[in-house]
């Protein structure tokens, strides 16, 4: 069994391959800093939840306009590699600048330009791997990419843990994060752009969604929905250290959330190319809103802390791959790039009044409430996913 899987996955197109390393190396040099960012926040800065989820709802809603900006000119162009290659490269010079911030500010202002590189490069990178690869395995290469991805994200916060342990502070450890940053540059350089149906340049270009099936609106609607509830995962990593997680523990358990995302993301969004993108999406939404009431329920840190990440791990590596395998089959492929930019525009802005509103319940309620919000707008979702989305066709979902 595992030796059709191996074939099935040798077969992928460089692109794809090639891609997933850029992610792995970007991911190590993000994942370095990511969650060290709420503690040194919380620490050093002295910044609360509120201040967290402002800054993660507001760069992450900039982040988001320049997705479809960046995705519609894509399709505009019929040219995605120059968009990856200059957002892959702002958001690696960005991260370190961190580590020069003596105020929650300066922090917003790096993370800001971090998550504007992203994005500039996240719809054109991904239509242009959903374009290296026909229908029938978009989940399995989706998946790959996922798992690379957060292949990244393992190692990252390992080396943190390791340079903690040798007694660098967490300023040094952003400045280090530039290391992987210019190997994924030197990669996204050997990126091509792949032969795709034409579309016309002539006339105006669209930014709304007239272009776009009726499927993919109802399903951007319940997207939509999810997202409000699926706040910042910065707010996990305060969750831990709330419980009495310090630093070096809770680098490690973001590091075990990602192994577990990396081992199965590939078949598990590869399931969704047999047995259907709606059916695969919507038990993992649900066991995302069972994962987060877990979170809020938690007394104390322990094992069960240490389980929720890996629970965690286990959905979102359900859920990512299979989600973008959904939004490729929904859309004609010359109109990728604007069905991806308007994916993470709406992703990005439903996470601006999430984490804000996640931030508030937190502070001026409890960490349970919170969540129970979350895991709310999650199992709406996911009830409409099931009954509303699946009415679209047959054959992509």
């Amino acid at each position: 069994m595992l030796r059709p899987a191996w074939r099935a996955l040798r077969c992928l197109p460089r692109t794809v391959w090639l891609l997933g390393l850029v992610s792995l190396f970007n991911d190590t040099a993000s994942d370095m800093i990511y969650p060290l960012v709420p503690l040194y926040l919380a620490s050093v800065l002295m910044a609360g939840p509120r201040t967290l989820g402002l800054i993660e709802g507001v760069v992450e809603a900039a982040s988001s306009l320049l997705k479809l900006v960046a995705g519609v000119l894509s399709d505009r162009t019929r040219s995605m590699r120059g968009w990856v290659i200059g957002g892959y490269a702002l958001a690696g010079m960005a991260r370190p600048l961190i580590g020069l911030a003596n105020s929650w500010v300066g922090v917003f202002g790096a993370r800001l330009l971090d998550r504007l590189g992203k994005g500039v490069r996240a719809a054109p990178r991904d239509a242009l791997l959903g374009a290296s690869v026909e229908p029938g395995r978009r989940g399995l290469a989706f998946g790959l990419h996922r798992a690379m991805d957060n292949t990244g994200a393992v190692l990252g916060p390992l080396i943190a843990a390791v340079l903690l342990a040798r007694g660098m502070g967490m300023r040094e450890i952003f400045l280090w994060s530039v290391v992987p940053a210019f190997v994924v540059i030197v990669l996204t350089l050997r990126l091509n752009d792949p032969s795709v149906v034409e579309v016309s340049t002539r006339g105006p270009m669209r930014w709304n969604l007239s272009g776009l099936s009726p499927e993919f609106r109802r399903y951007l609607v319940v997207l939509g929905l999810f997202t409000l509830g699926n706040s910042s995962n910065m707010f996990l990593l305060l969750r831990a250290g709330d419980l009495g997680t310090d630093a070096e523990r809770v680098v490690l358990m973001w590091a075990l959330y990602s192994a577990v995302a990396a081992i199965f993301s590939t078949p598990l969004s590869a399931l969704s190319d047999h047995f259907g993108r709606v059916r695969v999406l919507g038990i993992a939404w649900g066991a995302y809103a069972a994962a987060y009431l877990v979170l809020g329920l938690l007394p104390a840190s322990g094992w069960a802390l240490w389980a929720s990440f890996a629970g965690y791990g286990l959905v979102m590596a359900a859920l990512e791959g299979t989600e973008k395998a959904l939004v490729a089959d929904l859309v004609e492929p010359g109109h990728a790039g604007t069905a991806f930019g308007w994916y993470n525009l709406v992703a990005g802005l439903m996470l601006l009044p999430a984490s804000i509103i996640f931030g508030e319940l937190w502070q001026i309620a409890t960490p349970l409430a919170a969540f129970a919000f979350g895991a709310l707008c999650a199992g709406l979702a996911t009830v409409l996913l099931l009954t509303w989305v699946r009415n679209g066709r047959s054959v992509s979902v």
